[in-house]
């Protein structure tokens, strides 16, 4: 068998934006910031409420099963978010990369 060479790809110009002189797509530092704190508040919101919820059903006093709901809905509360956060991030970051390439092919143009 014979090794062919990898086909060389074309050097793209760099728009200079930073200290390599490439733009980043990800999404801003606050975007990410605010993302991280919906998802601690919901946490906080759905244990709070899954607590609350299960206290008020509960005949007796049972902090302990309350505790264990409100955790479980917790991290289910904060999953949620994430997931959420995560697609959005996600999208912000393939928006930003088109307005990149765009702006690129308007330069070499």
């Amino acid at each position: 068998m014979t090794d062919k060479p990898a086909p060389k790809l074309p050097d793209l110009p760099t728009v200079s934006a930073g200290p390599s002189g490439l733009q980043s797509a990800a999404p801003p530092v606050s975007a990410r910031i605010l993302a991280v704190a919906a998802i601690i508040i919901s946490g906080v919101c759905g244990g709070l409420i899954g607590y609350a919820v299960t206290n008020l059903q509960c005949d007796e006093d049972c902090p302990w099963i309350a505790t264990g709901i409100g955790s479980a809905a917790a991290i289910l509360a904060a999953i949620g978010v994430a997931i959420v956060a995560v697609l959005t991030l996600r999208a912000m970051a393939e928006w930003n990369a088109q307005k990149i390439a765009d702006d690129l092919a308007k330069q070499t143009s």
